[in-house]
């Protein structure tokens, strides 16, 4: 189980970097706000783990990141909101964001950057040289690239959060899914993700769709 006082301990570490002092609203109030909605009871893959392995992954991508702190806030918020059956996900959580971190005394350009992160969730696209974005966006799909065993329970938890989809049409859009991430160029952007976790992601998708179709 994800231990939730070092969770509010890096929020903390993270946004007072970010606002550069530590006077100022008391931080954990927000964290645990967060960590309620990650603790909701619809999600089973995008849960605290998620966010403690996603901040994990942005530590060993931390050098590439214009601003790391601010990537870890934007961790932080890209699943804050969470509902398996919405589409606008990532633009109520950007919004949560412009919402929150003003109220914690985090400067007016770092929380649009926040939201700006966030909302980049959408396509994992960053733009070339969004080093910032490139780190969100190879942290969030670093799930690709786990070992076989991983893949698979995080692949069966994906399932279970669209439980309300009958099979055939959960195996179609899915497959399409992983279709679609096979046909990028590349899935992740920084050299570590690149040389470490590409060729990993690209076996377990290609074997997860031969899974779904055969």
């Amino acid at each position: 189980m994800t231990d939730a006082s070092t969770l509010r301990r890096r929020w903390q570490d993270a946004l007072v970097a970010v606002r550069g002092t530590a006077s100022g609203p008391d931080p954990l109030p927000y964290a645990d706000h967060l960590l309620e909605r990650w603790g909701e009871p619809q999600r089973r893959y995008h849960t605290t783990s998620h966010l403690a392995q996603v901040l994990d992954h942005v530590d060993t991508l931390a050098g590439h990141a214009a601003d790391p702190d601010v990537v870890r806030l934007a961790v932080w918020f890209h699943d804050a909101v969470y509902r398996p059956d919405r589409s606008e996900n990532e633009e109520r959580s950007a919004a949560l964001a412009e919402r929150a971190l003003p109220e914690a005394g985090v400067p007016d350009a770092a929380t649009a950057e926040v939201a700006r992160l966030v909302r980049l969730t959408v396509t994992h696209d960053p733009a070339d040289g969004d080093r910032d974005g490139e780190v969100l966006c190879d942290a969030d799909l670093a799930i690709l690239a786990s070992a076989p065993r991983e893949y698979a329970a995080y692949a069966a938890q994906v399932r279970e959060e669209y439980g309300f989809v009958p099979d055939d049409l959960f195996r179609a859009g899915r497959a399409d899914v992983l279709r679609h991430l096979l046909g990028l160029p590349r899935l992740f952007r920084t050299p570590h993700g690149a040389a470490v976790w590409e060729p990993r992601a690209r076996q377990n998708v290609t074997t997860e769709l031969e899974l779904l179709t055969g």
